[in-house]
């Protein structure tokens, strides 16, 4: 059974699929890079990164250090946690009506 992080990340990419963003999710797995960001999403030309994290998660130093070189790049990056979702949606919608 998924436990509360999967199911909010599953909420969070069904929401994603709704407005048509563009996100790919991640895995720690020897392959990829570690402390990457779970989701990297594209909206409206606009980087997003999203850690995602259940009530009572904690981001780990990698986790944090990726974040901080994600916004000295320019992009858009967060840990997000269930109760920052509808703030989410909101930032969602804002990037998806600026203009480029």
């Amino acid at each position: 059974m998924a436990g509360p992080e999967k199911l909010f990340e599953q909420r969070i990419k069904k929401y994603l699929d709704g407005i048509g963003a563009w996100y790919l999710k991640t895995y720690s797995n020897g392959v990829q890079r570690a402390g990457i960001p779970d989701l990297l999403i594209c909206v409206n030309g606009h980087f997003v990164a999203v850690e995602v994290k259940a009530e009572n998660g904690k981001p780990s130093a990698l986790q944090i250090w990726n974040i901080d070189k994600i916004r000295e790049a320019g992009g858009i990056a967060i840990v997000l946690y269930p109760d920052g979702f509808n703030e989410f949606k909101r930032l969602m919608v804002k990037l998806s009506e600026v203009k480029r």
